[in-house]
């Protein structure tokens, strides 16, 4: 009786430490989180090959290795990957279709964790068609269907009282009219489409305008608006415009009295095993320098100035670090640093972030 009491018990033991073993092989699973598992790449020519790029990330508290990732067939393809994951990190996977087949396509891949059975599927679809233009040259950013040849705003430079205009050129390259606009403009933009709306195969024009009075401070102002195809669409990170801009203090006349800066360096290179930088600033003028403001253009990184003040003849430390490099490598601004001083002939001071 004793015996068989024990046999029960060690039983359930083992049936609740598999159980246990299921369930954390599962969680692992849903730990590696996808914003967006399908992705319609639109249209395409018939041998012309068509990419989709996955955003996976590591929600978990523990690093996530990818163990495999398996296509449904020879005719998908899987890229390279970061396949060790950080908690709260990500990588991205570019899945590339060879296009030999006419017709609208659906193609599946599956992401292994290791340790984990239950993969997470990503897919693809589109359209193969015998006599598609290709308009990946001139319009090669495709916001589902609307082409633009451009997917950022930069304005540079700036003073106050100046409307500078940036101009993004359409197609639509679906079988639906649009009405091209854009949305969550901040108090600083204006914006006019031209035609007001697109039929298939048609081109037109979004004009952005820079109100300059709008803006508060100077130094980098950055906002996010997005590009919708109608009226009343939900906006969407894969509709996103991020948006900057510089504006510049009233240049002082220069002296033999005012600040000067010097740089060690006016751009940096950062890389997986070179992550932190240091440039040395020097004040070679004959008063105060101040530097009122310090920004960067891309998250992804950190800088830390010693002093914002420096006295004739002082120095001090700029320091810059990786902190997400796969988000600097994604990113659609190129990686800088901005400083404000009131050197008359440097007010505006860039340091170029080269990420490897």
């Amino acid at each position: 009786m004793i015996k068989k009491t024990i046999e029960r018990k060690t039983t359930g033991r083992l049936l609740t430490l598999g159980l246990l073993a299921l369930l954390q092989l599962t969680a692992s699973a849903q730990q590696l989180t996808v914003e967006k598992t399908t992705i319609d790449v639109g249209k395409t020519g018939f041998s012309v090959p068509v990419t989709a790029t996955f955003e996976l990330k590591n929600s978990s508290s523990r690093t996530l290795t990818i163990d495999r990732v398996k296509t449904d067939c020879g005719c998908l393809q899987a890229g390279r990957l970061r396949k060790a994951i950080p908690a709260g990190e990500s990588t991205v996977l570019s899945l590339t279709y060879d296009a030999r087949l006419l017709g609208h396509f659906t193609k599946q891949a599956a992401v292994y964790v290791r340790g984990t059975n239950e993969p997470v599927w990503l897919t693809m679809k589109g359209v193969v068609l015998a006599d598609h233009v290709d308009y990946s040259g001139t319009y090669p950013y495709n916001f589902e269907g609307l082409r633009v040849d451009g997917n950022v705003i930069e304005f540079d430079n700036v003073k106050k009282g100046e409307h500078p205009e940036t101009v993004f050129n359409l197609l639509n390259d679906s079988e639906t009219p649009m009405v091209p606009n854009l949305l969550h403009l901040p108090p600083y933009l204006s914006a006019t489409a031209t035609p007001p709306s697109l039929d298939p195969g048609r081109t037109g024009k979004i004009t952005v305008t820079l109100n300059s009075e709008e803006l508060k401070d100077y130094g980098l102002t950055q906002s996010t608006i997005y590009l919708a195809k109608n009226l009343g669409e939900k906006v969407s990170p894969d509709t996103e415009v991020p948006v900057s801009v510089v504006l510049l203090p009233e240049q002082r006349g220069s002296s033999q009295l005012a600040p000067r800066l010097q740089l060690s360096a006016d751009s940096v290179n950062l890389d997986e095993r070179h992550k932190k930088v240091t440039i040395t600033l020097t004040n070679t003028g004959r008063s105060t320098l101040n530097v009122s403001s310090l920004q960067m253009f891309t998250g992804g990184m950190t800088v830390m100035l010693g002093k914002r003040q420096l006295l004739p003849g002082k120095s001090t430390k700029l320091k810059i670090a990786i902190t997400d490099r796969e988000r600097l490598l994604r990113a659609r601004s190129k990686p800088r640093v901005l400083m404000i001083t009131d050197d008359p002939e440097q007010s505006k001071v860039v340091i170029q972030v080269n990420v490897k």
